[in-house]
Parts: C-alpha cells; sequence; structure tokens
C-alpha cells in the first residue's frame, strides 16, 4: 500500500501526482482497459482532480480509462451533473481526454447483471451473528467484464449501513444488483444505524468484503481510498481494497467524527445542497442521533428539499418512516418490501420500539424542508414550516441542549466515550 495521510495538513497537487505514478507506475498497465469507479455528487472528494491526474498518467499508456458512476439506487446523474462531477463537459472530454468515458451505473435495467457468485446462508449467518440466515447472489453491474482492471476512487466517511464507507462499498451497492443491496441493507438496520455507524468492523463490511473476493476472483482491484476534512483532501490510499480501505477509514475517524460532552435536546440539522431529496439527505438524522438526548429531537431544516425520493417515493409512502421493530413484530405485512426501503425507514425514524401499545421512537424527527405538512404526515414524521426558523437563532447554545449543524451529511457527531 502507498499513501499519503495527515490530520493537520492538506496533500498538495504534487503529492497526489506523485502517489499516483508511483501506483500505475510499470508496463503492466500499458494497452489495459481500466474502469474507474466514482461516487455520484453526493459525496464531498476532489474528482475533478483525480480525473485529469490520472489521464495525465495513464492516458497516453493505457487502451481505455472509462468512469463508471456508483449511483447505488440513486437518480441517473445528467450530462451537466457529470461535467461538474468530473470538471470537464462532454466536449472537454471528447478533446483532452479521448480514451475516456463516463457511464451511469444503470441499475433499473435488469440486463446490465451477472452474477458473481453467492454467498451461502450459513456464512451470511457467521458474518452477521445470527441477524440474517440466508443467502446472497452476488449481482454486480457486467460493464466490469469489458476491462482488465478495475479501479474503485472515492472517499471514506462514517456511514448508517456499513459503519465507513468507501472501499468495497463503490462495489456494493455501488454498482450492484438488487438483491444484495436489498439484503446488506436490511442487516444494517436490523443493527441499527446508531450501532454501527462510525464503526470499521460490521456485520454489513464483512458480507461486502465477502463479495469482493468474488469480483476479484474475475478482476483485479486497485482502490483509491481518499479522506476528507471538509472540502480539503488529507488522505489519499492506494493498494487492496481491504488494507488500503481499513487504513483510509482510520484517518476518517480522526477527521469526520466530532465528540461531544453531552447529548442535546434539540438538534437543528442543516444538510448540504448537494443532497436533492430526502433519501439522500437523511444523512443529516443519521450523523446527529447518536448525540440526541432520550425524548429529544432533529429537525432536517433544508427549504431546498421537495421529494421524498426521486427513486423510491412511492415504496416510502406506502410503508412511512419507522422504527426496526415496527417492522420486525409485523413481518408478514412487509416482507414483500425492498429491504433498501425498510431500512432507509428505520435509519431516519432512529432507535425505539413497538409493542401492543404502539410504536415508541427514541427521538422525534421533524421536516423543516419543502416536502408539504400533509407528505410529512402520511410518512410518519413530524413538520416545521422552514420559514419559521431561523438557524441564526439556534447556533452558540450548545450549554443550553441546542446543536446547530451546518452543512450536515459528512461529520458524524458521538457523545464522547460512546
Amino acid at each position: 500500500m502507498l499513501y499519503e495521510a495527515s490530520t493537520t495538513n492538506i496533500l498538495t497537487e504534487s503529492q497526489v501526482r506523485e502517489l499516483l505514478a508511483r501506483t500505475f507506475a510499470g508496463s503492466e498497465w500499458t494497452n489495459r482497459r481500466l474502469l474507474v469507479i466514482i461516487p455520484d455528487g453526493t459525496r464531498t472528494a476532489p474528482i475533478p482532480q483525480m480525473f485529469r491526474l490520472l489521464y495525465e498518467i495513464l492516458g497516453e499508456r493505457v487502451a481505455a480509462l472509462d468512469y463508471l458512476i456508483a449511483l447505488g439506487t440513486h437518480r441517473a446523474m445528467t450530462e451537466e451533473a457529470i461535467a461538474k462531477l468530473v470538471g470537464a463537459t462532454a466536449g472537454e472530454r471528447a478533446e483532452r481526454y479521448p480514451k475516456s468515458q463516463v457511464y451511469n451505473h444503470a441499475w433499473w435495467e435488469p440486463a446490465n447483471f451477472f452474477t458473481a457468485g453467492t454467498i451461502p446462508a450459513a456464512s451470511i449467518a457467521a458474518m452477521t451473528d445470527g441477524l440474517r440466515n440466508e443467502s446472497i447472489d452476488v449481482t454486480i453491474n457486467n460493464m466490469i467484464l469489458d476491462y482488465d482492471h478495475l479501479v474503485i476512487c472515492g472517499p471514506v466517511f462514517p456511514h448508517e449501513v456499513a459503519g465507513f464507507s468507501g472501499g468495497a462499498k463503490y462495489l456494493f451497492p455501488g454498482i450492484a444488483g438488487a438483491e444484495i443491496i436489498n439484503k446488506t441493507h436490511w442487516v444494517g438496520a436490523l443493527a441499527t444505524s446508531m450501532d454501527t455507524i462510525g464503526v470499521q468492523d460490521t456485520a454489513v463490511r464483512r458480507i461486502l468484503h465477502e463479495a469482493a473476493h468474488l469480483v476479484l476472483s474475475l478482476k483485479p482491484i486497485t482502490l483509491l481510498a481518499q479522506v476528507m476534512h471538509g472540502h480539503d483532501l488529507h488522505g489519499l490510499y492506494a493498494g487492496d481494497v481491504f488494507t488500503a480501505w481499513a487504513a483510509a477509514a482510520d484517518l476518517s475517524a480522526q477527521l469526520n467524527i466530532r465528540y461531544c460532552a453531552q447529548p442535546f435536546q434539540t438538534v437543528l440539522s442543516m444538510p448540504d445542497t448537494k443532497y436533492e431529496d430526502l433519501w439522500t439527505a437523511a444523512k443529516a438524522m443519521y450523523k446527529t442521533e447518536p448525540v440526541v438526548a432520550d425524548g429529544g429531537e432533529v429537525i432536517i431544516y433544508a427549504p431546498h428539499l421537495k421529494e421524498i425520493s426521486y427513486s423510491h417515493g412511492d415504496q416510502i409512502r406506502a410503508v412511512g418512516y419507522h422504527v426496526r421493530d415496527y417492522f420486525t413484530n409485523q413481518w408478514d405485512k412487509f416482507s414483500d418490501m425492498p429491504g433498501g426501503v425498510l431500512a432507509h425507514s428505520t435509519h431516519v425514524r432512529g432507535k425505539g420500539t413497538f409493542d401492543s401499545d404502539g410504536e415508541h421512537p427514541r427521538i422525534d424527527v421533524t421536516l423543516a424542508t419543502g416536502i408539504s405538512e400533509a407528505d410529512c404526515r402520511q410518512i410518519n414524521l413530524g413538520y416545521r414550516d422552514p420559514a419559521t426558523i431561523d438557524p441564526a437563532a439556534y447556533a452558540n447554545r450548545e450549554n443550553e441542549g441546542i446543536l446547530l449543524v451546518e452543512n450536515a451529511g459528512e461529520y458524524l457527531y458521538r457523545l464522547t466515550g460512546g
């Protein structure tokens, strides 16, 4: 593994270039077809810099240097959004980067997938400590079969389903089929986001690594794992998909987890405008839930949000947002719903219980967005008119039990000792 990393200093472009040059030195890259798997616009990362430098280093030697956007089940990126993502318009790419094409992961087309193998039920039971006992077919975008080498290039942050994002997660769910997405997300829901987020060794991460071994039996993979602090690059780790990811997660834990001495009764969490629907902006809840006091409230303040989910809105409206036990204790009603949708529901609603007296969430979750009050009631979330909220009124009131979180979504808030 090669790396440049610092908790205090921002990596310079010359440091990044030199590390990439060392990673891709040698004749083995000559005339090879490379597929670089990158995040969509919901992740902060220097993708334009990486796009430019990878071509500078590899463009004259390789046969192809193409890019596949790891949408998971997010909506497809427009050409305008892709240009912003990689730092070059379609015309500029054709002129300056003729060996590079950029593709959306078309997760909505069943014909785009093949099965790399199956993880047996006994293995799933062992990896999840008994949370699930069912096999998983490892389906993945068949584009990878057209290339000689895969390069995963993306950041590592605390994550509600896998513990930390990045690494093999760019394969699953990044460019994966529905079964492994739904089953792994439901495992994450059973474990709960609050007990998973910011933890390296999780049930879901174990499954992702087992699935990655199946892909590695078909194609070699090089990981370029980035660690951000805000918009600044502090770490770049190049190597195998397991070791480089673990090292990046170590640094991410230092830079992207903020500790608080006491819980807060109210958190006003303001997701960045790069999140276009609640499905993606809900990180404002996931990453602040651990510091909300029992009986407290997270207010997601995002006037720009108008949609619950561009991909799964109808399904979310059908089930609403509920605690995990609401589903597990009434499984016959919900077993046909995709596990990814149910998982998202539980992550947004947070921890809680369900019994004969009804549902008992640990905290309240309120939307102050462009989503109507009627829609909020339908999906079982609170509503506040965003026009009635002045974020400045929540600032610097930690000693009153009030926390303002700006640009919410990438920093995890956790109690000291938690």
